[in-house]
């Protein structure tokens, strides 16, 4: 497998927007928090989240399936590349999410968008956000019109976590990463 650098590399070539990098980030971050806990290979997880929006700048209508020639030539795995397909099931591609890591990347896809957009309208960012006044948010179908609220419940009930403790893993694993909590 590509090492983090080449991975790195391979975001910043073909995403220039800032924002959709930091989203990127976002992902790899709790991808990463993840995999700790559950003794999974961090480094695998973190290219699954880094990766899963590799095309969406530059190919949006063919997103995720544009991507796949982009990472075998890099050289990522079945894997890794079957994950990023499914955080795009049904929707998108024929690539259901079987496998932990691809379940994984789903359920941590739209909730770091979500919680990033919230973190805005707050003084101090990241810092002030916790479970209850994201679930509380959730229902204002106005705010982040684009993130699927469905999405994010469907993503903690494939992973068969409790809603309230997947979001509080992914604002401490967002907290935690200086490129995203600029708040600190």
């Amino acid at each position: 497998m590509p090492d983090y650098s080449t991975s790195e590399s391979l975001l910043h070539k073909y995403i220039l927007n800032e924002n959709l990098r930091k989203h990127c980030y976002a992902v790899e971050a709790v991808m990463r928090y993840y995999a700790k806990k559950l003794g999974e290979d961090e480094e695998r997880w973190a290219a699954a989240g880094l990766l899963h929006d590799l095309d969406w700048e530059m190919y949006p209508d063919t997103h995720p399936n544009t991507a796949v020639p982009l990472l075998e030539d890099a050289g990522y795995d079945k894997e890794i590349i079957d994950a990023i397909l499914g955080h795009a099931y049904p929707d998108r591609t024929n690539v259901p999410r079987e496998s932990t890591l691809a379940k994984y990347l789903f359920a941590c896809d739209e909730i770091t968008g979500f919680i990033t957009a919230y973190s805005y309208m707050k003084a101090g960012g990241l810092n002030e956000v916790e479970p209850k006044s994201i679930k509380k948010k959730m229902k204002d179908k106005a705010f982040a019109k684009n993130v699927s609220r469905e999405d994010i419940i469907k993503g903690a009930e494939e992973l068969s976590i409790d809603l309230d403790e997947h979001l509080s893993n992914v604002i401490n694993a967002m907290k935690n990463d200086p490129r995203i909590n600029t708040s600190k």
